[in-house]
């Protein structure tokens, strides 16, 4: 190890973000893998990912950055009835999105069958493992309790010879699905289930999607996982805290075949209320059509999220933020959604919309006249400029800033009552329009000329400010606001989880109208309406012109599951 490789992992030791930052930083003190750290994210592509893995590629990605090492994305990919080439695709869109550079070193389970099949033999030539007759059912059975040990398999002891040769005619073909698997014999008696002789292999004729035709076996996890980090000489395999207990397994397994031996370190997954993580559950979701696809922005999916608006800043702040843990718990999604806020905060153009609108016509304002107003883009950031408001004789304000009856504390508009419309002129409500049904569906107001805001020569001071868009320059659209997707903080923990799906997880509202500045927003932009929340504009029904606009997040939390 060089001098200059000394000076720089010393300049990673003071930063201790966590406790697997201090088992890397005494590995590297003691020289035990001579200097390297090398780390992985190795995903099975059967699914789009989640929050949970974000996390997890953040943390091992980070790794190797902050320890100037290297890090790899591996698919384990050992499964071909559930895996497809949609899954390793977005996959490798969203590890890049988030910022993860594995530079050219993409690798697939599937590159080692071959050496994976030749240590499988080496195995059984050694005497620990062995092809057994057992089906699935009788393998569980078998297995025991963690109270009582299990039970050996009828075809455990047989010779070497009758192995090698039956394990060559499962990979040739030869035996229907599940007739046969591989087995190592390692201790029915374990205390570890894990250890009760696990399968290896098991026969499954149905093509690979990378792989074709070539193979009728395939490897499990647990045989497969441990091979691929020692292949590609992982330092430190990083895994969620259900792997703590396959952790004997893979070292057994090393050390009967004497190689590579990464050091296996666990922490706690992430998990959040309001949502589901597992990906069989997140799959049913989109098999059943209770969302859009996996892409839908209620999903914790990452694809999901971006979608919505969230950004790769943000959700890294947010994985930081709640840290690493050796014990699970329930993450508030309350600490996301601050993490997004602060982030688009400094990010997102400010900018009007109406949602819901109630007409206002200014009857002492020139009936032809156009107006423009000064508005600035965003106040954290002034080199994001300003931008030009249209103002006219008549506007639009949302529905909810006009009360006939108020509240006590209400401070928008009301008969008699007068506001301030922002960037622009103080108003009096004179008269409410309704129609037959006694609905309020247009108010006639009278404006104060010498209260422009910025400019105004008045004293005249209000209580409220209210936003708007001026009827004949507004552009329409149709917004979505999202809402979370569950009614109860942890579904996963009932059988009865879809039960508890939000109704109004969802609000599409087509009448919507936007500041003429946002007709030309573009896919993915981050947008604050003022007072309404933080939006972007869909990537998947904004075409042909068509503006959709996604709320990402409200300006405070005040979400409630409406009953």
């Amino acid at each position: 190890m060089n001098e200059l490789h000394n000076m720089e992992i010393s300049s990673a030791s003071p930063k201790k973000k966590n406790f697997i930052y201090e088992i890397i930083d005494d590995d590297l003190q003691t020289n035990k893998w001579k200097g390297d750290v090398h780390t992985r994210f190795p995903p099975e592509p059967n699914g789009y990912l989640h929050i949970g893995h974000a996390k997890s590629i953040f943390l091992n990605y980070g790794i190797s950055e902050d320890f100037h090492g290297k890090f790899n994305l591996r698919f384990d990919d050992t499964n071909p009835s559930k895996e497809e080439q949609e899954y390793v695709d977005s996959i490798i869109e969203d590890v890049k999105w988030l910022g993860a550079d594995f530079e050219k070193r993409i690798f697939f389970a599937s590159d080692y069958f071959d050496q994976m099949y030749q240590l499988a033999v080496e195995l059984i030539k050694k005497g620990k493992a062995y092809v057994c007759d057992l089906n699935g059912d009788e393998i569980r059975s078998s297995r025991g309790t963690l109270t009582e040990p299990g039970k050996e398999s009828p075809f455990r002891n047989r010779s070497i010879e009758e192995n090698l040769n039956l394990f060559q005619r499962m990979r040739t073909g030869e035996f229907r699905d599940g007739e046969k698997t591989l087995r190592a014999k390692i201790d029915m008696a374990s205390p570890n289930i894990n250890l009760r002789d696990p399968i290896m292999y098991r026969i499954v004729h149905e093509e690979h999607q990378r792989q074709g035709k070539k193979w009728c076996i395939y490897p499990t996890y647990d045989w497969a996982h441990g091979l691929e980090d020692s292949i590609e000489k992982i330092t430190h395999s990083i895994c969620t805290l259900e792997f703590e207990n396959h952790r004997p397994l893979y070292d057994w397994f090393l050390n009967e075949l004497g190689m590579h031996h990464p050091q296996q370190i666990e922490f706690a997954r992430l998990n959040l209320n309001y949502t589901v993580m597992s990906k069989r559950k997140l799959l049913q979701l989109v098999k059943d059509n209770y969302v859009d696809d996996w892409d839908d922005p209620r999903m914790p999916t990452i694809s999901g999220l971006r979608r919505r608006g969230y950004t790769s800043e943000a959700l890294k702040d947010f994985t930081e933020s709640i840290g690493v843990a050796k014990r699970d718990a329930m993450t508030d999604i309350s600490l996301l959604e601050f993490s997004i806020r602060n982030d688009l905060n400094k990010r997102a153009q400010r900018a009007m919309a109406v949602l819901r609108p109630l007409k206002i016509v200014i009857t002492n304002y020139p009936e032809d006249q156009v107006e423009e107003l000064e508005a600035v883009n965003n106040p954290e950031d002034a080199s994001m400029g300003k931008r030009v408001l249209p103002f006219s004789r008549e506007i639009f304000i949302e529905q909810t800033d006009f009360m006939e009856n108020p509240p006590k504390g209400f401070h928008r508009l009301i008969p008699g009552g007068e506001v301030r419309l922002r960037y622009a002129y103080i108003i009096r409500c004179d008269e409410a329009i309704k129609n037959e049904t006694g609905e309020v569906v247009e108010l006639y107001c009278s404006f104060y000329p010498d209260t422009k805001s910025g400019t105004g020569t008045s004293t005249k001071k209000v209580k409220g400010t209210i936003h708007w868009v001026s009827a004949s320059q507004a552009v329409s659209v149709e917004v979505r606001l999202y809402e979370r997707l569950f009614t109860i903080e942890n579904p996963a923990s009932d059988e009865n989880w879809l039960s508890f799906l939000n109704p109004n997880s969802v609000e599409i509202i087509t009448g919507a109208l936007v500041e003429p500045s946002l007709s030309k927003a573009k896919i993915g932009e981050h947008i604050q309406f003022e007072r309404n929340g933080y939006f972007c504009v869909d990537s998947k029904y904004a075409i042909n012109e068509r503006l959709v606009f996604n709320r990402t997040v409200t300006l405070k939390d005040s979400w409630r599951p409406k009953k």
